[in-house]
């Protein structure tokens, strides 16, 4: 049984072929991290439904096209019924996205991200009672992250991102994907 999706195509797709799967890179965080924030208050299926047009009208979640983005931008995006259209949310990932390039100077957003991997949670958890929504590291990363200009980064939306991304591998301990999720773990050195 998986930990979630069952019987919703989209969402089971999600939970089988990418939940929890490595996502290391600065592009492929940036992206997640975006939309995890577009997520808050909203069910995820609404946002994989929508990250097609999310990932079209910002540029791919291209960082550096991304900070370039304007007032023209922020208007052309309140108007894009494609996707979530809230404005503290679209600014936001404009000022993510600055933030981002700004980071290269200093700690790479990949390496940030990355020195605050929480450690496994032994045993895996059973049931979603058992699974934490945020730990000490995603508490102090979201504090590195405001301090450098970045917005809708909270402890819970952090750590979401590290189930996502599979710096922490939350499948619960009887789903079928656990253990491949955690061979590709193994693999990209986590």
């Amino acid at each position: 049984m998986r930990c979630f999706g069952d019987g919703d195509p989209l969402m089971e797709a999600y939970h089988d072929e990418e939940w929890g799967m490595p996502v290391l890179d600065e592009h492929g965080l940036f992206e997640r991290m975006s939309l995890e924030a577009f997520q808050s208050g909203l069910s995820w299926r609404t946002i994989l439904n929508k990250r097609e047009a999310f990932r079209a009208a910002f540029a791919g979640f291209d960082p550096d096209a991304v900070a370039r983005f304007d007032e023209a931008d922020v208007a052309r995006l309140l108007a894009d019924a494609g996707i979530v259209r809230n404005r503290a949310k679209i600014e936001a990932t404009l000022a993510n996205a600055r933030a981002t390039v700004a980071l290269r100077g200093d700690e790479p957003l990949q390496a940030l991200i990355r020195r605050h991997a929480p450690g496994r949670q032994d045993p895996a958890p059973t049931t979603w009672a058992g699974a934490r929504s945020k730990t000490p590291e995603t508490i102090a990363l979201a504090r590195e992250l405001k301090h450098a200009d970045f917005r809708f980064v909270g402890p819970t939306t952090l750590y979401a991102l590290m189930q996502a991304c599979g710096l922490v591998n939350d499948h619960l301990a009887g789903c079928p994907a656990r253990a491949g999720v955690e061979r590709a773990r193994r693999a990209a050195g986590l």
